[in-house]
């Protein structure tokens, strides 16, 4: 038996795996010391997420559809990293690929559990600053709509519930605090 804080596990199956999550059974005795069953959604990469910002605080974003919600949705450059690896190194990665940016400065603004009553995902955020600019370069399962905004906007959007992911909500309060207090700097 394994103790998890005041719950004890009984077991565990693993029900479901793809290169991506693994989905498992785990029969346990909660805290009020009955017995009963808990489904663990585990996350095998790391969330990654960037807020690209230019001197005139202009930021970038990308479109694409999200399949499980059946809809377009509008949000940072994001994507997923190998836990082993620095995640510093899958957020330069995933800027390069998605939006064609390179930076010259790197600030970590955030780590966060993105759902972490069913799952162990997890996400770093960035701003990324003193751009570069490529051609964007997805994957090749990616059909991605990329557009350039004063963040005034972004926040504006975020505000309105017009952009609803959560890595892109986070980061952009985040952003918008820090510009605000002067702890970010163009």
């Amino acid at each position: 038996m394994e103790e998890r804080g005041p719950w004890k596990t009984l077991s565990i199956e693993e029900r479901y795996s793809t290169p991506w999550i693994s989905v498992s059974h785990h029969d346990v005795i909660d805290p009020s010391g009955q017995t009963g069953i808990y489904g663990v959604i585990h996350f095998k990469n790391l969330a990654v997420g960037i807020v690209p910002l230019d001197e005139d605080l202009n930021t970038w974003i990308v479109g694409q559809y999200r399949y499980p919600l059946s809809t377009y949705s509008w949000e940072i450059p994001e994507g997923g990293g190998q836990r082993d690896r620095p995640a510093i190194e899958s957020a330069k990665r995933e800027l390069r690929e998605e939006v064609g940016i390179e930076a010259a400065r790197w600030t970590t603004i955030l780590e966060m559990d993105l759902s972490n009553s069913a799952s162990d995902e997890t996400a770093i955020l960035y701003v990324a600053q003193g751009l570069t600019f490529f051609e964007p370069e997805p994957d090749h399962n990616e059909e991605l709509e990329v557009r350039k905004l004063p963040f005034s906007e972004l926040f504006d959007l975020v505000m309105r519930g017009e952009v609803r992911d959560s890595l892109t909500v986070a980061a952009v309060l985040k952003v918008q605090l820090m510009l605000m207090n002067g702890s970010l700097t163009r």
